[in-house]
């Protein structure tokens, strides 16, 4: 199913405006406070990256169109805590009360002296994998049609919709990968060979501005066929 998060290539959106680099936007002082707080909530260890990617995707259609970037992280989040058990809707309209009673997660709160360790860390998505690579450097692909979650309808997926059934070429074999459309649902991992996929412009679209340019996205193995 495809949502409204799915822009790539789609008419009507005009075009993109980059904000300038280097230079403080109005706002940016609650955007580092709303990463801040999104890295430590995801340190509690109850939910994955693919999840809180899917809660973002799962915003309606109208708040994903108004909302700002962090905004839309701001409600995935707050969504996400809800779901889990972490905290209540009430809970989240009463934040400015104290509560006596220690929260059940309380000791996996991120330290201020931790927080370097566990940025430098990160979250590594590579795993061991029992499942054998299929394609090989410079070999001819296509991808899956229609592009979507083959596990959970409607679910998430990393396989763009303006890239489904378009044939390309596999530039590199990223090794093992968690599969998002698995981990996003809480069926596991499901590790898989990730690869990097090269797809002329005029593969993806009528009239590319720039024919010769060249599109790479990273896709897993259960994304693409022998072309």
């Amino acid at each position: 199913m495809t949502r409204v998060h799915d822009m790539g290539g789609r008419f009507g959106d005009g075009p993109v405006a980059p904000e300038p680099q280097g230079i403080a936007q109005p706002g940016a002082d609650w955007h580092s406070r709303a990463l801040a707080v999104s890295l430590a909530c995801g340190t509690l260890g109850q939910w994955n990256i693919d999840m809180s990617r899917h809660a973002r995707e799962c915003l309606s259609p109208k708040d994903y169109a108004r909302f700002s970037y962090y905004e839309k992280w701001m409600a995935g989040l707050a969504d996400t805590l809800v779901k889990t058990g972490v905290l209540t809707a009430q809970d989240l309209q009463d934040l400015a009360k104290s509560d006596s009673a220690p929260h059940p997660l309380a000791d996996r709160m991120l330290a201020q002296d931790k927080v370097v360790e566990s940025m430098t860390r990160g979250g590594p998505a590579d795993r061991p994998s029992n499942v054998a690579a299929k394609f090989t450097i410079g070999q001819a692909v296509c991808t899956v049609h229609p592009a979507g979650n083959r596990l959970v309808d409607g679910g998430h997926t990393r396989l763009p919709a303006y890239a489904q059934g378009a044939k390309g070429r596999v530039l590199r074999l990223h090794g093992a990968h968690v599969l998002p459309d698995s981990n996003a649902h809480g069926l596991g991992e499901a590790p898989e060979p990730l690869y990097a996929v090269a797809f002329a412009a005029s593969e993806l679209w009528t009239s590319p501005e720039h024919p010769r340019d060249e599109v790479i996205l990273d896709l897993w193995q259960s994304y693409l066929a022998p072309a």
